[in-house]
């Protein structure tokens, strides 16, 4: 007899399947397998003391602070610790609880509805200004041809065009400056029917440059301001587009002046809940969500959310990751903007594992390389 400890990261349905387990017993036993960890916060104390009973009677835990059995403090935080079937299990048992626990049964219910993506797409950037922090994504007319036939050789299946630098502490530049620079682009784009071979994405918030370029055959805009301008929200009902909402606190000018948050994971949540409400009220119906890595973040900030990104498949949109070359690689094994690929690489990977979609880099070849590696390893 021969016993194997298999990795926690595996497609157990395909090991089911492969032992002969009978097809209605592959989903449970599956859900059997996956676990999830929870973070309850602020729960009445005596919904903590329910929760805690019933996810014993079904083999599952809660984690609660000494002393709340005996209703030290009127609210606690707490962990729960369960598998996919328990928790089905216990959101139906708290729908008839109270203190709170019928809404946590409902959070439970999104929790189990929401699914890792499938499929994968890598966002390759063409900047076309002269101060983005990365000098190898900067294009001018000239050499842009080149640049998109090579990213789609590449891989890429999206391409974002930008014209405005967000990087910290970044000069402010008006929509005329944006539009001189990013047109030439947009009219290449156009007249070689790139649209036809690959998606096309608008880095910018100016309705008047995401009109043009939506003229030009792009499908996609990628808001750093989170669509707060409504008239992007209505360029992209109007067009069809999809809308990218990305988080950030403050502006590329002040963003990394001691950003602080009460609970980043909880705050990012609440601002994505509010500008998906305000955007589909405003005819927007495919949005992606990106969490804005180095915008207005620490390096703790950063790191919380790529490691919990599952946290907002619960929203139920596509996540966009771009952590390309930033300054928290920097900030973990110091290194220039251009030696920085291998921890871009780490990073995205990650994200992919915790729920992300789309990709965004500026290495477009070695990300393709890394998924394929992955791939390989999930099929496993």
């Amino acid at each position: 007899m021969l016993l194997e400890l298999l990795s926690n990261n595996i497609n157990i349905e395909k090991y089911l399947k492969e032992l002969g387990v009978d097809s209605g017993g592959v989903g449970i036993l599956a859900s059997k397998a996956t676990h999830h960890t929870i973070y309850i916060r602020e729960l009445h104390v005596g919904g903590a003391n329910i929760l805690k009973q019933d996810a014993l009677s079904i083999g599952a835990d809660l984690a609660v602070p000494r002393g709340t059995v005996v209703a030290k403090t009127p609210y606690v935080d707490c962990i729960l610790v369960a598998t996919s079937r328990q928790l089905q299990t216990l959101s139906k048992k708290e729908l008839l609880q109270p203190f709170g626990l019928k809404e946590v049964a409902k959070k439970l219910q999104d929790i189990l509805k929401a699914k890792k993506p499938s499929t994968v797409e890598i966002m390759g950037v063409i900047n076309a200004n002269d101060d983005s922090f990365f000098a190898a994504s900067r294009f001018k007319e000239a050499g842009v041809i080149e640049a998109i036939q090579k990213m789609i050789e590449d891989g890429a299946s999206i391409i974002d065009i930008g014209g405005v630098s967000s990087a910290p502490s970044s000069p402010y530049v008006d929509k005329d400056e944006e539009l001189r620079r990013v047109r030439p682009i947009f009219e290449i784009i156009k007249k070689e029917k790139f649209y036809n071979k690959v998606k096309f994405s608008i880095d910018s918030s100016e309705p008047d440059v995401i009109s043009c370029a939506l003229k030009s055959g792009f499908e996609i805009v990628n808001d750093i301001t989170g669509l707060a301008n409504d008239a992007v929200s209505r360029l992209c009902a109007s067009n069809g587009a999809r809308a990218v909402i990305m988080h950030m606190q403050g502006t590329p000018q002040t963003m990394q002046d001691k950003p602080e948050y009460e609970n980043i994971l909880s705050d990012v949540y609440s601002f994505f809940q509010q500008r998906i409400i305000r955007a589909e009220s405003l005819g927007v119906k495919d949005i992606v969500l990106d969490v804005g890595i180095g915008f207005g973040k620490t390096l703790e900030h950063n790191l919380m959310l790529i490691k919990h990104l599952e946290h907002f498949l619960t929203l139920g949109k596509p996540i966009l990751i771009g952590a390309s070359r930033k300054s928290m690689i920097d900030k973990i094994s110091p290194s220039s903007v251009d030696d920085r690929l291998a921890g871009t690489l780490a990073l995205h990977l990650e994200a992919l594992r915790n729920g992300a979609s789309i990709i965004r880099a500026h290495d477009v070849k070695e990300h393709v390389q890394a998924l394929k590696i992955q791939k390989a390893l999930n099929a496993i």
